[in-house]
């Protein structure tokens, strides 16, 4: 029997870029094999041990970046949060002038 944890919260878990990167590629070779979508997600997912959303967002995500569907790719995203932080760093710096 599994021992629970003392705090009562689950933990998380970092996956590498090569991990998520195989479990995407896993996916869609599944879905070119078995010619439709519904339930490689999971599949996949549970072949590997990983949960059955984090390998979702993954292909979703890996699917916009390679613009297969529309979104907001990564690259965009990481932009976005650099300019957010240069903003704050600079009303900071006007403030105290």
């Amino acid at each position: 029997m599994p021992k629970e944890l003392a705090s009562g919260k689950p933990t998380t878990r970092r996956y590498s870029s090569e991990e998520k990167a195989a479990a995407v590629r896993m996916v869609r070779a599944l879905r070119a094999e078995l010619g439709f979508t519904q339930g490689t997600v999971q599949r996949v997912a549970t072949q590997l041990g990983y949960g059955v959303e984090s390998v979702r967002m993954w292909v979703k995500q890996a699917d916009i970046d390679d613009g297969v569907t529309p979104g907001i790719s990564t690259a965009e995203a990481q932009r976005v949060r650099e300019l957010e932080q240069e903003n704050r760093e600079l009303r900071r710096a006007n403030e105290v002038l």
